[in-house]
């Protein structure tokens, strides 16, 4: 058996288990739960495990995590078919959707307007975001903005800084659930890292076409994983 199908089994074995303690009653509906040290030493697994487990409960609308706060119950039972967690990937994908239209256009502008300046300041965001890599979701998910404000900033069009700066509060919300519904920061790279730094290598050499077609795939890719 490969390491990793025995991986999924262990967070099926691991999920099945905390399914039937929340159904039982052990934590009622808004209770926190134990944190992921304290469930792995109980059910005898891994931290990376539990973590999965817990992913897919919350897939199944009965855990919710909260950054910064834990993972609390939402409900005791599975959400019939699967529907709220189809509705949460509706949501984001929605979200990724005016991204594209914001982003994209951006990106071309960007490469055909950008100061050395601007390039400095999307140098500089690349930085901070790879630093935090191990930060909580939501300052990592800060630090991602970073990058695209920057970019956008580059697009010297003030209407579309403005209207991304109006999105960024909702973008934030919206790229915290997705870590969470897709597992992005469980993987053995950093989410989309080579992306940003190519994008911000195409706008800082002029090259139109490519800034456009990265920023592009970069969205289209966040699309396909959200189903």
């Amino acid at each position: 058996m490969s390491a990793a199908l025995n991986r999924n089994l262990l967070a099926d074995q691991a999920a099945d288990q905390l399914r039937h303690r929340l159904q039982s009653g052990e934590w009622a509906v808004g209770a926190k739960l134990p944190g992921e040290t304290t469930l792995a030493a109980q059910l005898g697994v891994g931290r990376s495990t539990i973590r999965e487990a817990l992913r897919m409960l919350a897939g199944q609308g009965m855990l919710r995590p909260r950054q910064g706060a834990g993972v609390f119950v939402e409900r005791t039972e599975p959400a019939t078919d699967g529907w709220e967690d189809v509705l949460r990937r509706g949501a984001v994908a929605a979200v990724v959707e005016v991204r594209a239209a914001l982003e994209i256009e951006a990106a071309r502008l960007a490469a055909q307007r950008a100061t050395e300046a601007d390039v400095v300041a999307m140098r500089r965001a690349l930085d901070l975001r790879a630093a935090a890599a191990a930060a909580p979701d939501r300052e990592f998910v800060d630090a991602d903005i970073a990058v695209h404000r920057a970019i956008v900033d580059a697009a010297h069009n003030p209407v579309l800084s403005e209207l991304f700066a109006t999105f960024v509060p909702r973008l934030a919300d919206t790229m915290v659930e997705m870590i969470g519904l897709l597992g992005l920061r469980d993987r053995d790279t950093e989410p989309n890292s080579d992306e940003h730094a190519d994008l911000v290598d195409a706008i800082a050499s002029g090259d139109v076409e490519a800034a456009a077609r990265i920023s592009r795939a970069h969205l289209e890719g966040m699309a396909a994983e959200l189903g």
